[in-house]
């Protein structure tokens, strides 16, 4: 940053993120006495260090009765606000900033009570489309931007809109390099028109394409669900419908697929069925993978920012975008008991943080359908060096931590810039402060598609189809 920030900081929720953010914010952005950390839980065992050193932990919670009371006793203008709780509804909080100046992130977008309805609500309102829409409508009342705040900065949402970014770069330096780029390429590239690049690449698929290799010496019990982050975030995200980002060249949807109408770009597709009950094949470094397509909003932002518009305002172009998640095996079979309790969560939860003992967490973005067929942009963060930058800490978190504190920088010298999410930000910058936490960043052509190697034990037998075109998304679908 260019100067000291000199106001409070407020942390909401002392979890595994929480926890991780805590050193990083300390090194970057305040002194202990300038920050303050609440919880519903006692959790200050965890992080006693930063205590020690003059970090204000209270045992507090803000409710949707209380929020105004809680946020005003803490923070006054000028100070930040890091949303890395769960359940505490994001429009509520961002309008509470905008009125008193105070800046703010979230890693999600969230709302009060999200289970209200349970499987009564319909399908397309269980998805994270009408909470961007809900924030939209809400800006529309304001009679100016107001103060910097970043809604779903973490690492995915987050650092991977920037990856998007920086793939797209390195493909087409790799065609300059090759001798196989053109003037509309090169004109794009140099006005980072990202859309424009994206379309002319012919960039077709994005996948948030993650495998998290982190194991344990405590295997999971019967009725506990372990993950290397938060329970009940990942259980939201799973039982939520599986939601994408829908391409311009996509033939058909797939069985269940409703599209999203009315308010909007309307850019994505739901799956009326649990986002980790649907799997896609899918690719990092070194080998195939097959990952659950859990609900993002990158699959929404990413979206909208390749967009493509004729003169009409018709999209000509936009990619298929969405996750495709391979979890910790802990969390695998956490997931697979889940779904034999009839996705009634396990009373019993758990973090894996001391206990792993080896393994890493592969997170980046595959770019799919271009010259040189695909491309994993992305970072390779082993747990030995996660701990090694960040004592105490897992691989998963740190790429979270580091996310939100470049993100937070970047607000604190851009302070009225309003309602802005992660394609907004300069990616450069990000990634440059992001990167000392990453490990092995690696950004890579590879030669693959769904169809490849797959290997149908039953092809003819099925009913399975699959299209010539290989970025069908049908053709993915495990």
């Amino acid at each position: 940053m260019d100067k000291a920030f000199s106001g409070q900081v407020l942390v909401l929720g002392a979890g595994s993120v929480a926890q991780c953010s805590l050193p990083l914010i300390l090194k970057h952005i305040a002194k202990p006495n300038q920050v303050t950390i609440i919880d519903k839980d006692d959790r200050s065992d965890r992080i006693q260090n930063e205590i020690n050193q003059g970090v204000t932990f209270k045992i507090d919670t803000v409710t949707q009765e209380n929020l105004d009371e809680k946020l005003s006793t803490y923070l006054s203008a000028g100070d930040l606000l890091l949303d890395l709780a769960w359940n505490i509804d994001c429009n509520a909080i961002l309008q509470w900033c905008h009125d008193h100046n105070v800046l703010y992130l979230n890693t999600s977008v969230e709302e009060w009570n999200p289970y209200v309805g349970g499987a009564n609500r319909p399908v397309l309102e269980r998805t994270l489309y009408p909470r961007h829409m809900r924030i939209r409508e809400m800006m529309k009342t304001w009679d100016k931007p107001g103060p910097s705040a970043v809604v779903e900065h973490g690492a995915n949402p987050g650092l991977v809109s920037h990856f998007t970014k920086a793939a797209l770069v390195d493909i087409a330096n790799r065609l300059k390099k090759d001798n196989k780029t053109n003037e509309k390429i090169e004109k794009a590239l140099s006005e980072e028109k990202y859309n424009e690049l994206a379309y002319l690449l012919g960039v077709k698929v994005i996948h948030i394409a993650e495998r998290d290799t982190q194991i344990t010496n405590k295997p999971k019990q019967v009725d506990e669900f372990v993950n290397t982050w938060s329970v009940e975030g990942f259980y939201e995200e799973g039982i939520a419908p599986a939601e994408i980002g829908w391409g311009t060249h996509e033939k058909e949807l797939p069985k269940n697929g409703i599209l999203h109408t009315g308010k909007g770009p309307c850019n994505q597709i739901a799956i009326a069925q649990p986002g980790a009950k649907t799997w896609v094949r899918s690719w990092v470094p070194d080998f195939e993978t097959i990952g659950m397509v859990i609900r993002h909003g990158e699959a929404f932002t990413i979206t909208e920012h390749l967009t493509v518009k004729d003169q009409s305002g018709k999209d000509i172009y936009r990619p298929t975008v969405h996750y495709a998640y391979c979890p910790a095996n802990e969390a695998i079979v956490s997931m697979a008991e889940l779904e034999m309790r009839q996705w009634d969560l396990q009373k019993n939860q758990r973090i894996m943080n001391e206990e792993i003992i080896d393994g890493e967490d592969r997170l980046g973005v595959l770019l799919m359908g271009h010259e040189y067929k695909a491309w994993w942009y992305g970072s390779m963060l082993s747990i030995h060096d996660a701990r090694k930058l960040v004592p105490g800490q897992s691989a998963t978190t740190l790429q979270v931590a580091c996310s939100v504190i470049a993100a937070a920088m970047w607000m604190i010298e851009n302070p009225n810039q309003g309602v802005l999410v992660p394609d907004q930000l300069p990616w450069r910058y990000v990634l440059n402060i992001a990167k000392e936490y990453l490990g092995e960043m690696r950004s890579v052509s590879v030669d693959w598609d769904p169809l490849k190697t797959r290997n149908d034990l039953y092809k003819g037998l099925n009913g399975r189809k699959y299209d010539n075109d290989p970025w069908q998304f049908n053709n993915f679908l495990v």
